[in-house]
């Protein structure tokens, strides 16, 4: 029987609860899901690719169908090497929807044979995103509502270094 294996990727600078509930949904539809970090430097991103990793294999260690991947490829094409036929993405807003719309109908004209499929969060997070808690970190220390406590610890460290 074929396995049934999703890609959940993005940069996840840094990873919050909006992205792990879309993982937890996307984890009981799937055998398996590989996420897939990506380095993007266009973004600039606050932590680390290795931060990033840590903070991901920390928050997904409750998941026995799920792991985590680096990849410097075009998504499609790192999706067909490990042998899934699905992108998983999270979307919150109409705005959202106008990109990942674009980005999937890219991926598409790519390789036809591998499907996106939009999950979105519980509202409990549908405001929330890496660039919103970046924001707001500066300001706070009050995370727990956002993020998992490893991206707490570690914004508090960036932002308020001395206590």
């Amino acid at each position: 029987m074929n396995q049934r294996i999703a890609v959940y990727p993005g940069t996840f600078d840094p990873v919050t609860n909006g992205h792990l509930d879309v993982l937890r949904r996307a984890s009981s539809l799937f055998d398996k899901i590989v996420i897939a970090l990506s380095p993007n430097k266009s973004k600039k991103p606050l932590f680390s690719l290795d931060e990033r990793m840590n903070f991901l294999q920390e928050s997904i260690s409750e998941y026995d169908n799920v792991e985590l991947q680096s990849f410097q490829s075009l998504t499609v094409e790192f999706v067909r090497s490990i042998g899934a036929k699905t992108i998983i993405r999270g979307i919150r807003v109409i705005s959202d929807f106008e990109y990942e719309f674009q980005m999937a109908m890219m991926n598409r004209s790519l390789d036809p044979d591998i499907e996106t499929i939009f999950l979105m969060p519980s509202e409990d997070y549908f405001f929330t995103s890496s660039s919103l808690i970046k924001q707001i970190a500066g300001y706070t220390e009050q995370l727990d509502r956002f993020v998992p406590s490893i991206v707490k610890i570690a914004l508090t460290k960036k932002y308020f270094p001395n206590g």
